[in-house]
Parts: structure tokens; C-alpha cells; sequence
């Protein structure tokens, strides 16, 4: 899996804001992100998420925090 999958997956699955650190914890831990693959998953997490919010997939609450946006197709 990609990094930026990895990173959706795991904020989208939290439901809540979370430090990036907890991201990258939770995609090593549910094998989302493979070390040997990505060698530089630190780099790769926040370079992610840098771009998710460019994006508006993922908003920025506070520093290093960050949650998924809800796109609710109910209310379209």
C-alpha cells in the first residue's frame, strides 16, 4: 500500500484527530506500510499528509494533528 492509502485509512478508521506519529505507529502496526518497502516512512507519512491536506481529504487541527474529512453523500 501506497503511504498516502496508508495514511487515509488509518485517520478514516480512527474516526478522531491524530498526531502523526500515531498514523505512522498504527500503518506499521496494521502492516499498511512496509519498513523494507518505504525505507523512509517517517519522510513519506508526513509528505502524505502534507499533500491530503492540500488536497482536502484530511484537515490540519493543530500542529502534527490531523483527521480525515467527512464527506457525507446523505446530505448531497
Amino acid at each position: 500500500m501506497e503511504p498516502r492509502d496508508a495514511v487515509l485509512a488509518v485517520l478514516r478508521d480512527a474516526g478522531e484527530a491524530l498526531h502523526w506519529t500515531v498514523v505512522q505507529d498504527r500503518a506499521l502496526r496494521r502492516g499498511l506500510l512496509d519498513p523494507f518497502e518505504h525505507p523512509d516512512v517517517r519522510r513519506q507519512i508526513q509528505t502524505a499528509l502534507r499533500s491530503l491536506v492540500r488536497g482536502g481529504e484530511v484537515e490540519r487541527r493543530s500542529t502534527g494533528v490531523y483527521a480525515a474529512v467527512r464527506r457525507d453523500d446523505a446530505e448531497a
